[in-house]
Formats: structure tokens, C-alpha cells, sequence
């Protein structure tokens, strides 16, 4: 038998060994079902019996060996990079990952082979078309999955660059009030001017690190959710915030249940993020207010400032990772560099919750934050 026709008359026996080799790799399939092992098998291997069933010349032959062409199959070619993708996801490395194609590889072939009464000069043929189906297959995976390492190297750093500027903020204001309202001398002052300068420093590498992941962030926040109230949580966000921003007092109004199952740091990005924007933004610090409302099966936050309303034409990628103001972009002071709002909608998202804003001249701007009251992660 022809190895496309064997491929596609015994595909479940060899998804199934392939479920079996991937159970073995371990920690992340302890967690996984029976589909998730499985995941692309079935189409992968249907994709390659269809491309070794093409005709190919002797010249399309060579230049595929090198990687050259014939032009790629579009469905080996989707299959492999969602493969790739999702191993990613639910924690598969490189390694486990074409680890998979080298199993399925030898899986096929010794199946076929066994199978062999009296092998032809075809059959060899088939056996090179497979290979190279199976190794345009593992190119796309690996592909697809390094590009998920970037994006999320770079979220994350595009995160931890934009964190730190809170509690960097904090202590420059700190310092600054220290040496304004205290008289120090001798070794307190040099350590107070030390603290100034690596503070400034620490600024500027902060925004070095931001301009490095400008154009290269990626999606979805990994949580672990636990019990947490996120009333506590926006009154410990709202004391950070004041300490960075002297003169600011924001209200936080509570009603209902406001407990939850939330990942606590990313809800801290959150309260931080949104109450940083309304302060940056609002006309009057002190005029910032946050209604908590538990309420069922989920949980409300409403943040609001007054001020100069949000153009309607920008509501649209408010959102978007490294999107400035009009203002920001003609150069005017500002501590934004984007990242804020794109990093709340990151967080809702990876919690199964939904963000809203309006924003206009007579009732200021709203930030209107819904979250399940059990994290349910996309």
C-alpha cells in the first residue's frame, strides 16, 4: 500500500500513539484532556497524505529539500502553526514540542513499513514526500511558537517597564519631600542625593526599556486567580497612587459583595493603570472617584475624572498598545507612554471581563470595568 493511502487508512491508530507519546510529556500534559493531547494530529497528517499525492518534479523535489518551494501547502501549513501556538500555550518547550514530529515521524514509518510485503522503488519515493511534509510541517510549528516567545518576552517586559514606573515615581516624590522639609547634613544628605540620582537613573532605564518593545508586544496575560476582596485592593491602589501624586485624593465609594476569584497582582496593574490615567488626565486630582459594585455573579468598577473628553475618533484604539494622546504626541509633558489602558484591557481580557469608556464634556470620562466573579480566562 501507498504510504498516503496507509496515512489516511490508519490515521486514528497513529493519532492515538501520538496521544500517547504526548501524555509523556510532562508537567504540562498532566492537565490536558484527551482532545488537547491530540490537538492538530489528525489534520497534520491528512495534510501531508494530500501533498505526497501531488505531482512533484524532479527540480520541485530539490528545491524543496532546501527549503526553496514548490509554493507550501496551505493546510500542513495552518495546522503546524496552530499546533505550534497552542503547545506554547499550555506549556510545551521547543524541545517536547518538535519532539512530537520526531515521534510521529518514526511512528509512521515503522507502522508502514511493518506493513510492506514486497517494497518498490515508489515506495522510497513516498517515504522522501513524507518526510518533507512532516519536516515543512515542524518548520511551521517551530515558527509559530518562536513568535509566541517573543511576543510574550515582550509583553512582559513591556509590562515590567511600565510597572515600575509607580513605585520609582513614589520614591522621587518621596525623596523630593524629604529634602524639602528636613534639614540634612553630611553622610544623610549624600545619601539623599544618591537616592535622587540612581531614582533618575532608574528612569531613564525604565524608558529605554519601553522604547525597546515599542513595536513588539503580544497578547493574552497569564492569571492564577484566588480568593481576594477587590474593595482592599483599590483602597491599597488608591494609597500607592496618592503617595506618587501629592494632593490627589481619590474617593471609593463600596456597596455589595466585592470578593472574588482574581488574580490579586493583575488586578493591582488594573486599579493602578486606570486610577494613574483619571489622576494624569482629570482636571482635578482630588476629583477622581471609583465605585466598587458587587452585584450577583459579577463585579463593577467604575472609574471617573472630569476634564477634556477623550476625542470620539480615538474611543476606537484607546485601548491599543503605545497609542498617544494628541498632546503627548506634540511633545507636552506626560508619563504615559501608552502602555496603561492597553495593559487594563489585557488584564480584563485574561479574567473573562469586559471594559467600557465614555468620555465627553458634560459627565467627564468613565472607565467601566466588569468582571465575572470567578475569573473565566478566554
Amino acid at each position: 500500500m501507498r504510504l498516503p493511502d496507509f496515512i489516511r487508512q490508519h490515521a486514528d491508530h497513529i493519532v492515538e500513539e501520538w496521544e500517547q507519546f504526548a501524555k509523556t510529556i510532562t508537567p504540562a500534559a498532566q492537565t490536558m484532556d484527551r482532545a488537547a493531547l491530540r490537538d492538530h494530529a489528525r489534520a497534520i497528517l491528512l495534510a501531508a497524505a494530500r501533498d505526497m499525492s501531488t505531482t512533484q518534479t524532479t527540480s520541485e523535489q530539490m528545491a524543496k529539500a532546501r527549503g526553496e518551494g514548490p509554493e507550501k501547502t496551505p493546510s500542513l501549513d495552518e495546522a503546524g502553526a496552530s499546533h505550534g501556538e497552542l503547545r506554547h500555550n499550555v506549556g510545551f518547550d521547543l524541545v517536547q514540542m518538535t519532539s512530537e514530529f520526531r515521534h510521529l515521524r518514526a511512528c509512521v514509518i515503522r507502522l508502514w513499513v511493518d506493513s510492506l510485503e514486497s517494497p518498490d522503488l515508489a515506495y522510497f519515493q513516498d517515504m522522501i514526500r513524507f518526510n518533507e511534509a512532516i519536516d515543512e510541517a515542524l518548520a511551521e510549528s517551530t515558527a509559530a511558537y518562536a513568535e509566541q516567545v517573543n511576543r510574550s518576552r515582550d509583553i512582559f517586559l513591556a509590562i515590567l517597564g511600565h510597572d515600575l514606573r509607580a513605585p520609582l515615581q513614589a520614591v522621587t516624590m518621596s525623596i523630593d519631600l524629604l529634602m524639602r522639609r528636613a534639614t540634612l547634613a553630611d553622610d544623610a544628605l549624600n545619601c539623599a542625593l544618591h537616592i535622587k540620582q540612581g531614582s533618575r537613573h532608574m528612569a531613564a532605564m525604565v524608558s529605554d526599556l519601553l522604547e525597546l518593545v515599542r513595536s513588539r508586544l503580544g497578547r493574552s496575560l497569564p492569571i492564577s486567580p484566588a480568593p481576594m476582596d477587590l474593595a482592599d485592593a483599590a483602597r491599597a491602589a488608591i494609597a500607592e497612587a496618592c503617595a506618587g501624586n501629592p494632593g490627589s485624593d481619590p474617593t471609593l465609594t463600596v456597596s455589595g459583595d466585592t470578593r472574588g476569584r482574581w488574580d490579586a497582582g493583575r488586578l493591582d496593574q488594573l486599579l493602578q493603570n486606570l486610577i494613574g490615567n483619571a489622576l494624569q488626565h482629570g482636571a482635578d486630582p482630588r476629583e477622581v472617584t471609583l465605585d466598587l459594585r458587587g452585584d450577583g455573579d459579577s463585579v463593577q468598577l467604575v472609574v471617573h475624572n472630569d476634564g477634556t473628553p477623550i476625542p470620539e475618533e480615538a474611543i476606537g484604539t484607546i485601548f491599543d498598545p503605545l497609542v498617544r494622546s494628541a498632546a503627548e504626541e506634540l511633545g507636552q509633558p506626560s508619563t504615559s507612554l501608552g502602555l496603561g489602558l492597553f495593559i487594563v484591557k489585557e488584564v480584563v481580557t485574561a479574567h473573562g471581563g469586559t471594559i467600557e469608556v465614555s468620555s465627553n464634556a458634560n459627565q467627564g470620562t468613565v472607565f467601566t470595568v466588569i468582571l465575572p466573579r470567578t475569573a473565566q480566562p478566554a
